[in-house]
């Protein structure tokens, strides 16, 4: 499918509001794929399918998920906010045709990131956490100056953000997500 036929189909699929935050995901992504030496189509690619579950329930992206190869585990069935992630992959792959396994897991660990996480995939777990549309938190402008110089810093600071956050609203960080936090070296 051409690019501009996948904007399209994914601008009529999600909100106004989520297409904007894509189009800021893709210019995050495209920038620190240039920066970090990361393939910038790939990285294009991926940021525009990222959210592209968002708008299904949870048992059609369950569904889904489980029928192209990216089964949820028992955490992600558990929340909504998450689950998006690999019925996304899903999407990605039978909606839009995407084959390439690189796009494929960048888009389904952008939630909760992945331990040994290539290049593209901490470019799309950073832009999607600073892309310019965001609205300003404690901690975003230090991570969008981290992500410039060091990728692996960035992604494991964005990843304690966005721990932290769901743990004052209540929830828990996924034990992926601690993990890559604390385990993860600079493989990428």
């Amino acid at each position: 499918m051409e690019i501009q036929k996948m904007h399209a189909l994914l601008k009529s699929s999600v909100s106004e509001k989520r297409y904007i935050h894509t189009l800021g995901v893709i210019e995050a992504a495209v920038m620190l794929s240039e920066i970090h030496g990361a393939d910038k189509e790939k990285a294009y690619l991926s940021a525009l399918l990222h959210d592209s579950a968002k708008r299904m329930n949870d048992s059609d992206m369950i569904r889904i998920a489980q029928e192209e190869g990216f089964p949820p585990d028992e955490f992600e069935l558990t929340s909504s906010p998450i689950l998006h992630a690999p019925a996304g992959a899903a999407v990605a792959k039978r909606i839009y045709g995407i084959t390439d396994p690189e796009v494929l897991n960048a888009i389904r660990s952008h939630t909760i990131g992945c331990v040994s996480p290539t290049k593209l995939d901490a470019v799309l777990f950073v832009a999607d956490f600073i892309e310019p549309g965001r609205k300003p938190f404690q901690g975003l402008y230090e991570a969008r100056e981290i992500s410039k110089t060091d990728l692996l810093a960035a992604m494991k600071m964005c990843a304690k953000l966005s721990g932290e956050y769901v743990i004052a609203c209540g929830g828990k960080m996924h034990p992926t997500t601690i993990k890559m936090i604390n385990d993860t070296e600079d493989l990428i």
